[in-house]
């Protein structure tokens, strides 16, 4: 009677073994001891953009003033909040605002500004307002070629050579190679900003109106980063009667805000090295 309780036992050992290499099945281990356990690398997290918001005017300086009294000061303050609200609600953008308040800040220390925050995008943000009244619509600025070579001479004067551009401290650079860097860095800088217009264009085409020749050039002095693409946006012209009853909605401002993030969202994608 022992015999077969044996014999049984082995038979059911066999079988069970059986089983497990048929479905593929691996015995399980001992549970390894917490020393012996490899400890996990936390994942680091992605670096955020950083994209520098630039309501303008401000202060004493009011910025276009519409027939019934609204101050471009005010509306781009309010539609450069929207903004950064909703590029920080994606947890992937640090927003730098060159200002938080009515207040007065002079245009080369708007620049100053987002370039010690390491920005890597500048966005103005104003509203136009033109003699004639039939004229609406969104329209965005790059720095003409004749301003970026102007301000890109007067730069390397100006800063005697000691500022970091692109990452490089010129002042280290030789005399006859500092010019050749900042230029190089001008260019790829201006490239940007081309890439960035076009985006916006083609984003907030398709939620707003645009002026004719949406795309201009001028040589304002907020563009001249040397490293920093940059762009003026008007978000509409408070001289049309229509445009100025709609800019100071914040429905309207939200609608503005949600295109300008689409196109800083596909800039990144399209051009960002991270």
């Amino acid at each position: 009677m022992r015999d077969r309780i044996i014999a049984r036992r082995a038979f059911c050992a066999l079988v069970a073994g059986a089983a497990v290499a048929a479905l593929g099945c691996r015995p399980l281990r001992a549970a390894q001891s917490p020393a012996q356990r490899r400890p996990r690398v936390p994942l680091r997290p992605k670096p955020l953009h950083v994209v520098a918001i630039d309501p303008g005017h401000g202060g004493v300086d009011p910025g276009a003033i519409s027939p019934h009294g609204h101050y471009e000061k005010d509306l781009t303050l309010s539609a450069a909040r929207e903004l950064a609200r909703q590029l920080a609600a994606t947890g992937r953008f640090r927003v730098v605002l060159t200002r938080h308040t009515d207040q007065f800040v002079p245009l080369r220390e708007r620049v100053a500004r987002a370039r010690m925050e390491h920005a890597e995008l500048f966005v103005s943000i104003h509203a136009d307002a033109l003699p004639d009244s039939e004229m609406r619509g969104l329209s965005v600025y790059t720095l003409s070629d004749r301003a970026s070579d102007r301000e890109t001479a007067a730069l390397a004067i100006r800063e005697n050579k000691d500022d970091f551009v692109g990452g490089i401290r010129l002042s280290r650079q030789r005399r006859d190679i500092a010019p050749i860097l900042l230029d190089m860095a001008r260019r790829q800088t201006n490239n940007g900003s081309l890439a960035l217009a076009h985006t916006i264009v083609a984003e907030l085409g398709r939620a707003v109106p645009l002026l004719d020749k949406p795309h201009r050039s001028a040589g304002f002095a907020v563009l001249t980063a040397p490293d920093m693409p940059s762009v003026l946006v008007e978000l509409g012209c408070l001289s049309n009667p229509a445009e100025e009853r709609l800019l100071p909605q914040r429905a309207y401002q939200q609608r503005l805000a949600r295109g300008l993030l689409r196109a800083i969202e596909d800039y990144f994608a399209a051009h960002a090295v991270r």
